[in-house]
């Protein structure tokens, strides 16, 4: 039951409906909108809000889907039930075009996989589809909506005569017009024109009788006369009765279309419902993702989560204004039913109740609505509402008399599965009175088992949610410093309404307020001031709070894929050198064995054998320097400094000796000192949760796997301490440097497909190490080219979870969405 008649005004759905007829292409998907309803069944409102979640997942995700053409051909069909009616061409025209919309749907979900789109797959089911009438149609008539020549083999011979006929004309009145036109008869500059559908020409008046014909006009002045000559006269009259004939024969053929149409109008009918109903679902989905909503879970616990909500007018209001809106979060739950929410004026309370409306009723219309996905609401039976003035002169009723009224509804009617919400509850009159009165309805509707949320400046209603089982209070924050209010809803306190600070801010007189003060108690207001400001600031340390630890993570997850990084250059580094080394010796090898043929040539004809010995000598060192680890450090370094390195290269070696001789393979606990595998990174584990680890290493909180713990009793020396710090220090300003100048877009536009991916995977890479969530690649439309191979390289990138087309409002097939695991 919804209460009262004009809820959806009172709550905005009017405007939602609104908003949704515009997304639809035809009458049919408008007709549906009209007929939203509010459901309080289950499974009904979970089949409508799957079909919306899985039309959002083909319009941003799958292939171009048919978008056009959708005609509502019902009405025309439903008239050829009668024997003997024929279809009119145009609407011909339209049957075919549309069918073949209707046919590509069919085909599209056809195409799918099995598992996707379950629900929309179940209306696809339902359309029995007479793929004939398609087929008969297409050969009638072509796709500019004409009759097609071979129609029929009638139709064929009368067309073929037609025009011949009409070439006779044109012969004729050439012929007339050349004659007249050489015997001066014909005004300068004249041609040969068209009066009623026939080709005429132009005379001067005097001449009119010259060449004999029938004259169809004159010109405004009289001087001129179009007279169509008897040679053409007769010829298209003769073009005339074939046009009639022609006319008989199409509507033959219509007809006989029609009959066999006829049989097959029960089935049309239900395409094209099916057609609408795709346009309607079409129309919530891009709705949906208008206002970015998401499918809650829909509970049978009769608990409210709503995490993250905003009131979608609100929400596209600010979007145009580029404006942020602050979301609203809160639980109501069986023992805390009703929200007594209390606040400054301005401050957001009715704002608050009409979003929990809102969304609410949205939902049991079977329409997402814009919140996190980990939301979740109840069912309910009965939605009842009180806001605004009721005041009504015809009825007699005064503004308090209307609330009265409604409360009065409220009580009869209220059970455990009703929702109400009631704004500015118990204004209206005499505020003790009005207050009394607001306090013992509040009091049976929560006996009741009735959820609901009211707004409120009354104290008494304050207190008495405070104390009752069943009720909760809340608060719209304000921050009495800035003198601003803050739209953040804050369960569990009672809110002020900051009359005195609001005044101020005004410019109301100060004498006045002071006087106030004195009347009112100056304790009081003190103390509600500072209670607040005490939330207000509360919330300020839990954002910077969050704000701190996903800055620590972050920096975290950059140290240690740096750390990865260096690695895997440091190793590829000594395969690439090994590698050469080895191409090296090959070619020595080869030399070699040259060299030796030549000095046994040369041994052969007499040369001296000092001399060979020589030549294979050398070769023999060199062969011994590339074989060596190293190359030999050039003499022009003193000794002091070989000394030096030397000593470095010492010191390390029995630094990573140390370090793998004191580790071992017992458990890692908290407290512990560790190090992370394949990398000379010791620190004290402070946090195990899962899979998931963090180390301080040189006071840096570093997270890692905990898989790649090694647990050690190695201290991190003083000099790999200074080292590491100033690393970590490098690092971090790389990766700020890095992420200030990144672009969440890229356009590859215009670039050639061996010029385009070098420049993506530079892209992706360094999104990938900047840990970025998503990008937006942009290809253009154009032959289609570099989208298909851009999107098989993506299929190569691990860390690439899915992309697919942007949104139609931000670029559709022309931009690829990247979403990064």
């Amino acid at each position: 039951m919804i209460y009262p008649r004009h809820f959806e005004d009172k709550i905005g759905f009017d405007q939602i409906r609104e908003m949704i007829l515009e997304k639809c292409i035809s009458p049919m998907g408008q007709h549906y909108v009209d007929k939203i309803r509010f459901s309080s069944n289950r499974e009904v409102i979970t089949k409508l809000l799957r079909q919306v979640s899985e039309f959002k997942a083909i319009l941003t995700l799958g292939e171009s889907f048919p978008s056009q053409d959708y005609f509502d051909l019902r009405e025309e069909i439903a008239r050829l039930k009668t024997p003997g009616t024929y279809i009119e061409q145009e609407a011909l025209f339209d049957l075919k075009t549309s069918l073949q919309v209707i046919e590509n749907i069919l085909v599209y979900f056809n195409n799918t996989a099995d598992e996707d789109y379950p629900e929309l797959k179940t209306l696809v089911n339902e359309v029995d589809f007479p793929p004939d009438i398609l087929i008969s149609a297409e050969r009638i008539i072509d796709d500019k909506g004409e009759i097609k020549h071979n129609a029929s083999e009638k139709l064929l011979e009368i067309r073929k005569q037609l025009e011949a006929k009409e070439r006779q004309v044109i012969r004729e009145t050439k012929k007339a017009f050349t004659m007249a036109k050489k015997s001066g008869w014909i005004p300068d500059d004249a041609e040969i024109t068209i009066r009623n559908g026939r080709s005429v020409i132009p005379l001067k008046a005097a001449d009119k009788r010259a060449i004999g014909g029938f004259i169809h006009d004159e010109s405004a002045s009289g001087k001129t006369v179009f007279v169509e000559p008897t040679g053409s006269f007769e010829i298209n009259n003769q073009i005339r009765e074939l046009e009639n004939e022609e006319r008989r024969e199409i509507i033959r053929i219509l007809t006989h279309f029609t009959d066999r149409l006829r049989p097959f109008i029960y089935n049309l009918v239900g395409a094209y419902r099916f057609l609408g109903l795709i346009d309607f679902i079409r129309a919530k989905a891009l709705f949906a993702i208008k206002i970015k909503a998401e499918q809650p879970t829909i509970n049978v616990h009769q608990n409210i989560i709503l995490t993250e909500a905003v009131h979608p007018l609100l929400f596209l209001t600010h979007q145009a204004a580029n404006k942020p809106v602050v979301p609203l979060s809160l639980e109501l739950n069986p023992e805390n039913r009703i929200l007594v929410i209390s606040g400054p004026n301005a401050g957001g309370k009715s704002v608050c109740l009409k979003t929990i409306g809102l969304l609410q009723y949205m939902l049991q219309c079977g329409l997402q609505i814009p919140c996190s996905p980990d939301s979740s609401l109840p069912v309910f039976q009965n939605l009842f509402i009180d806001i605004g003035d009721e005041q009504s002169l015809e009825n007699d009723l005064s503004t308090y008399s209307s609330h009265l009224l409604n409360m009065k509804f409220f009580l009869h009617h209220a059970n455990e599965q009703t929702l109400f919400l009631i704004d500015e509850f118990g204004t209206g009159t005499e505020p003790q009175l009005g207050g009394s009165i607001a306090e013992a309805t509040l009091e049976q509707l929560n006996q009741k088992q009735a959820f609901g949320v009211v707004t409120t400046h009354y104290t008494n209603l304050k207190l008495v949610a405070q104390k009752t089982t069943g009720l909760v209070n809340g608060a719209m924050l304000f921050d009495s410093k800035a003198m601003q209010p803050l739209y953040h809803l804050q369960i569990g306190n009672p809110g002020s309404s900051f009359a005195f600070e609001i005044a101020k801010k005004i410019g109301f007189p100060n004498y006045v307020l002071n006087q106030a003060k004195k009347k009112s108690g100056g304790k009081h207001v003190t103390f509600d001031r500072q209670l607040q400001q005490m939330e207000v600031e509360k919330l300020s340390i839990e954002k910077k709070q969050k704000e701190v630890e996903a800055t620590d993570e972050h920096l975290s997850e950059m140290v240690e894929k740096y750390t990865n990084l260096m690695e895997e250059i440091k190793k590829t580094k000594k395969q690439l050198i090994q590698e050469a080394k080895e191409e090296a010796l090959q070619i020595i090898s080869e030399s070699n064995k040259a060299v030796e043929k030549t000095i046994r040539e040369i041994k052969e004809a007499g040369a001296e054998k000092v001399k060979t010995r020589e030549i294979r000598e050398e070769l023999e060192e060199k062969k011994k320097k590339l074989k060596g680890p190293s190359y030999a450090i050039p003499k022009t370094i003193g000794t002091a400094d070989r000394k030096a390195k030397d000593s470095k290269k010492a010191k390390a070696s029995s630094y990573a000796k140390a370090s793998a001789d004191r580790e071992d393979d017992s458990p890692v606990k908290v407290g512990d000192y560790v190090r992370i595998k394949n990398t000379d990174i010791i620190g004290e584990l402070t946090e195990i949760k899962g899979n998931d680890a963090w180390l301080n290493v040189n006071d840096i909180n570093l997270k890692t796997s905990f898989s790649k713990l090694v647990k050690t009793d190695q201290r991190p020396l003083s000099m790999i301490s200074f080292r590491s710090r100033n690393r970590n220090r490098s690092i971090l300003n790389e990766i700020n440097e890095k992420a200030a100048h990144f672009n969440l877009s890229i356009d590859l536009r215009g670039k050639r497909v061996d010029e385009a991916i070098p420049v993506l995977q530079k892209y992706i890479d360094e999104a990938i190490l900047l840990s970025i969530s998503e990008v937006n690649i942009l290809h253009g439309k154009g032959d289609g080219i570099l989208r298909p191979v851009i999107r098989e390289y993506l299929q190569t990138i691990d860390n690439v979870k899915l992309f697919g087309d942007a949104p139609l409002d931000m670029g559709g097939a022309g931009i690829t969405k990247v979403y990064f695991r």
